[in-house]
């Protein structure tokens, strides 16, 4: 078949117009909303802050939906999720920050649960037993931002906005103090403990303390710092005497701070100055020596009572300390001796001098020549010597007392050796501690029983001689006094009959041949032999007073 006839019969394609429909208005409604949920979900994104992850030991009270973080008491997000972490160990709080604090969420921000805790500084979060637990949240200064935090696990003790100064203290030992524990400067609160650690070399405590405005102008680079924890009780001349800084240092423990004078004018602190924490007020504030001397003493005694730190004083001035307390062989003897190492202060004693001694005192300060060389004289020429004295008898401390004994053997001091020696002699308390024994002694040898024996015979005795008396008192009343009563009776009846002729008529006086004038006589004879009887009676009492107690004795035939 020709080619041409084939193509002939093969169906041509025609080409159709295609017709443009149009959009029915129903689907418009879709559309619209499609794009407004868009635009609404673009929104949301946009307004919304970051999604933060907050690692916590507990969940405290947290739960989705209800808890809030919250700063200066204002929502700035809310907790979406808790979960326990990946290996059980702790709680992976999720929440949302709203877009107004996202510039807060930096890298050193803090975040904490914010629950009631009762400490014995205080009481804070009184306030979550109506509303319920919340998370804290402090601001930090990076500018880095953030999104998965460490939660601490108790709330910072200095607030958000509060002005002062953060300082490290390093201790050997932490004591009472805990964290919250005040800080005082001149017995006002200026601040608190707000952490601690064990330092990284494990030797000592480092304390983290914060000082708040005002009070934090009085820091400088040579402040000190002291334990006022508990009570501090000290027995001395004046008594007993009680300090302590407040209620709350006594049972919370507690710090206090001020600068020596003789350190005004020292710059502020850096970030890096760590600071030294004194046991006590008296070591805190103790002026740094310029000189010192250190010597050795050897003692062939008790070393019982004496302490490293006890003083060490010339004429009763303070003038060093002990610094070590041991034992030591004597290379002549091979005898066991007591050592005791002290420093000396030559400018505490030098400051004492009077003003007319001023050069002098500059000189031995000065020069250590010349120093040694007025030890020197007041050891071999003026029998300086060291000795042992008891501080307190009560408790039994002693001290090292360098005075002066004129009569002791001459002796010298090697100024050659590190440790010069000064020569000492003994301590009089073991000579007391003899007779005092040597009394107790005696006492016990004394025959109390005897004694009482011859004390009962000596009560009896007395009560003999009483006996005795009262017998011759008896005698006496029976034999002496009727003769004086009868005596006095006469004489009083003869006054009576002096009166009564008295009182007769001046012509019955003056008639001779009156019986009142014969009466008149014999009443004066009467008087006149009464008057007689009595100093018979008075002449043999003054010749034998013994009559009174034996009675008038028996006359003979």
């Amino acid at each position: 078949m020709p080619e041409s006839t084939l193509h002939a019969e093969l169906p041509r394609a025609t080409l159709v117009t295609k017709k443009h429909r149009r959009i029915s208005v129903i689907w418009l409604i879709p559309i619209l909303a499609a794009v407004v949920a868009l635009g609404i979900a673009v929104q949301r994104i946009l307004s919304e802050g970051p999604t933060i992850t907050i690692i916590l030991k507990a969940a405290q009270g947290i739960e989705a939906g209800k808890t809030f973080i919250k700063y200066k008491d204002v929502n700035i997000g809310q907790v979406t999720a808790v979960q326990l972490s990946d290996d059980y160990s702790k709680v992976k709080v999720t929440a949302k920050i709203t877009k107004s604090a996202a510039g807060l969420i930096v890298e050193d921000a803090q975040f904490w649960v914010v629950a009631p805790r009762i400490t014995l500084s205080g009481v804070s979060g009184l306030g979550t037993l109506l509303s319920g637990n919340y998370i804290g949240f402090g601001v930090g200064k990076s500018s880095r931002a953030q999104r998965e935090f460490a939660g601490l696990d108790v709330p910072p003790a200095v607030a958000d906005g509060q002005h002062g100064i953060q300082l490290t203290l390093k201790a050997a030992k932490l004591g009472s103090l805990g964290i919250g524990a005040p800080v005082y400067y001149r017995s006002l609160e200026a601040g608190e403990v707000t952490g601690y650690n064990l330092a990284a070399d494990g030797q000592s405590i480092e304390v983290n303390l914060f000082v708040r405005a005002p009070y934090d102008k009085f820091v400088n680079a040579e402040t000190r710092f002291w334990n006022v924890s508990g009570m501090n009780v000290s027995l001395g001349a004046d008594g007993v005497q009680l300090h302590t800084e407040s209620l709350v240092a006594i049972i919370a423990g507690g710090l206090a701070f001020d600068t020596p004078s003789f350190a005004d004018g020292a710059g502020p602190p850096t970030g890096s100055t760590v600071f030294s924490l004194f046991d006590d007020q008296a070591s805190a504030m103790k002026k740094p020596e310029a000189n010192s001397q250190h010597f050795v003493l050897y003692f062939h005694e008790s070393l019982r009572g004496l302490s490293v730190g006890a003083p060490v004083t010339l004429l009763g001035l303070p003038g060093g300390e002990v610094t070590d307390v041991g034992l030591d062989i004597d290379p002549k003897t091979q005898a066991l001796r007591g050592r005791v190492e002290i420093v000396a202060y030559p400018d505490r004693l030098i400051g004492r001098l009077g003003e007319q001694q001023l050069a002098i005192g500059q000189t031995l300060a000065e020069s250590n020549q010349e120093r040694h060389a007025f030890f020197d004289h007041l050891v071999e020429q003026m029998g300086m010597r060291a000795q042992l004295q008891s501080g307190s008898l009560i408790t039994g401390q002693l001290f090292v007392a360098l005075d002066f004994f004129p009569d002791v053997k001459k002796a010298q001091i090697d100024w050659n050796l590190t440790k010069p020696e000064i020569p000492s002699i003994p301590s009089p308390l073991p000579n007391l501690e003899a007779k005092l024994g040597s009394i107790l002694t005696k006492l016990d040898s004394v025959q109390y029983e005897a004694i009482g024996a011859d004390l009962r015979k000596l009560l009896n005795s007395s009560d003999q001689v009483m006996q005795d008396i009262d017998q011759a008192l008896i005698h006496f009343d029976k034999s002496i006094t009727p003769e004086m009563k009868i005596a006095i009776e006469a004489f009083r009846k003869a006054t009576l009959s002096a009166n009564k002729m008295m009182q007769s008529t001046d012509a019955a006086l003056l008639s001779p041949d009156a019986p009142v004038q014969q009466e008149l006589r014999d009443a004066m004879q009467e008087i006149t032999r009464t008057a007689r009887a009595l100093r018979v009676l008075t002449d043999y009492l003054e010749r034998h007073p013994e009559s009174l107690l034996r009675g008038k004795p028996e006359e003979k035939n």
